[in-house]
């Protein structure tokens, strides 16, 4: 038998609250199948199954808030499959157009549950919208601020910082991006981000100390590089939800995928594995006027990589002083896995590959 518990769906959770049930006795389920929804202090969160089986028992009711690690639901393994209840026959569907099918799957509602108000019944993205708001859970400030702080407080207490910060030129980089951009349209176009944070998950590829978790006393590196990227909350407060195999993804991909993030994130709409599996943490405040940002490592990782404001500032450059867009990077660091010479290479690799765009 398979025991589904409650993960940790960041360093500031200790409980949560469940939801609802995607799933009842006698569904089949594989990985990476949503299972449930969780309300944690930050968000609602879709939260994925790790194992394929059928579904034996709901041991958790929507409405409970459990701790991290309690059993929620009991599952049957391969072995144990044909031994589960038939699922019961669905109900005669409604129409749904493609379009709130797609916003359904996105802001994670079940399309069953909505109640249509379209032709003959047919249920419409202003449907799903308002059914998402309607059950989205309310985050006071005062929640938000006070698991932000807990976490922040853990990782001062627990880990040992260390911060260098580096200014970058981004003459090449901005060049690169205008001749990238001049024949797309608005929505199809690359940003900065985009590359900052290639530029990151490739430098981790040779720097494996920055891209992993400590826990237990010991430092496991990651075999993939899950870029998590800080995002400001319409309600306040800060979340950090990754984007998995960052350095293998071409920029337009990780461009699609990082707006799409930042909209499900401000939606309430994020997949647990998104919180869980951030393996290094990017935060860009440069659109916020900030030239440039220190920030505090979430753990178990053991780096932060900050991005200021894009500005023309003085250059000297063979013997000539001129002006260039630059930007100031930084690095928080845990000092029990790297040092101060580890992460000065670091950010120098990151320099040169933002000296080198097309590489990205």
């Amino acid at each position: 038998m398979i025991e589904f518990k409650l993960p940790s769906l960041g360093s500031d959770m200790d409980e949560g609250r469940l939801v609802e049930w995607r799933v009842k006795p006698g569904d089949r389920v594989k990985r990476g199948d949503v299972v449930a929804v969780v309300d944690t202090s930050k968000a609602a969160v879709d939260v994925e199954i790790w194992k394929d089986g059928v579904v034996q028992s709901l041991l958790v009711q929507p409405g409970e808030t459990v701790s991290v690690g309690t059993v929620l639901a009991l599952l049957s393994g391969e072995g144990e499959a044909a031994a589960a209840p038939a699922p019961a026959p669905s109900p005669a569907r409604r129409p749904v157009s493609p379009l709130a099918r797609k916003r359904a799957r996105e802001l994670g509602v079940d399309i069953e549950r909505i109640e249509g108000t379209g032709p003959s019944g047919s249920v419409t993205e202003q449907d799903v919208e308002r059914a998402a708001a309607a059950t989205a859970p309310p985050h006071s400030q005062a929640e938000m601020r006070q698991a932000i702080a807990a976490a922040m407080s853990r990782s001062k207490r627990e880990i040992p910082h260390y911060y260098l910060g580096e200014t970058i030129p981004l003459a090449a980089a901005s060049a690169w991006l205008s001749a990238h951009n001049s024949d797309r349209p608005v929505t199809g176009r690359l940003l900065m981000a985009a590359l900052q944070l290639k530029a990151v998950a490739l430098a981790c590829r040779n720097f494996p100390e920055m891209s992993g978790f400590y826990e237990d006393g010991a430092y496991s590196a990651s075999t993939a590089v899950h870029a998590g990227v800080a995002i400001s909350l319409r309600s306040g407060g800060l979340i950090a939800p990754a984007i998995h195999d960052t350095a293998d993804k071409p920029l337009d991909t990780l461009m699609r995928d990082l707006t799409d993030l930042v909209r499900r994130a401000r939606a309430g709409s994020l997949r647990s594995s998104e919180l869980s599996e951030p393996t290094i943490t990017v935060t860009n405040l440069g659109d916020q006027g900030v030239e440039s940002v220190f920030g505090v490592i979430y753990p178990p990782q053991v780096a932060l990589v900050g991005f200021g404001r894009i500005a023309e500032r003085p250059w000297a450059e063979n013997g000539n002083l001129v002006v260039r867009p630059t930007v100031s990077a930084s690095l928080s660091a845990d000092h029990r896995v790297s040092d101060g010479h580890r992460g000065a290479l670091f950010l120098a690799e990151i320099r040169e590959l933002l000296q080198h765009p097309e590489r990205l």
